[in-house]
């Protein structure tokens, strides 16, 4: 395990985790309409905390891998996305801006997981979990976004 690279890759995880506390959703968002399948509040921390290790380990098996530019480009903009939707939908309330970006990060994540698949099947597999969850939250943003029209920007 290459330490230095890993924790560089969850150094970016934590600047993209760093917004949950800038924004967080507050009385705001408890007082939106939400589907009764929304998670507990309590999840969100624990999912993503998990997520973020899996995503740095994948990356950083990727990493000293020949051919491993695309991917590595990929994992970037994916965290990219990740770090810009908690602002945009806690900060600015815009939800359907957020639901936009949300999309893009779908798509990143899993342009990420297939490159990563074809270098390593394993780190390709450590993504799964990020994919299904963000398609999760696409689903609660568009729902959320539904349900409370007066923030339909």
């Amino acid at each position: 395990m290459d330490w230095g690279l890993f924790l560089t890759f969850l150094a970016a995880c934590g600047a993209a985790a760093a917004t949950g506390a800038m924004f967080e959703p507050g009385a705001w968002y408890d007082d939106l309409a939400k589907p009764r399948w929304t998670p507990p509040g309590w999840v969100f921390p624990v999912t993503w905390t998990l997520l973020y290790l899996f995503m740095s380990y994948a990356a950083m098996r990727v990493a000293g891998l020949p051919d491993s530019g695309q991917a590595l480009a990929f994992w970037a903009m994916q965290i990219a996305f990740n770090t810009l939707w908690t602002p945009i939908f806690f900060g600015l309330r815009r939800m359907r801006t957020a639901l936009i970006v949300i999309g893009l990060l779908w798509l990143s994540v899993a342009a990420t997981c297939a490159a990563f698949w074809q270098i390593d099947a394993l780190a390709g597999a450590l993504l799964l979990p990020y994919l299904l969850w963000v398609s999760i939250a696409f689903a609660l943003n568009l729902s959320v976004l539904r349900r409370n029209p007066a923030y339909a920007t």
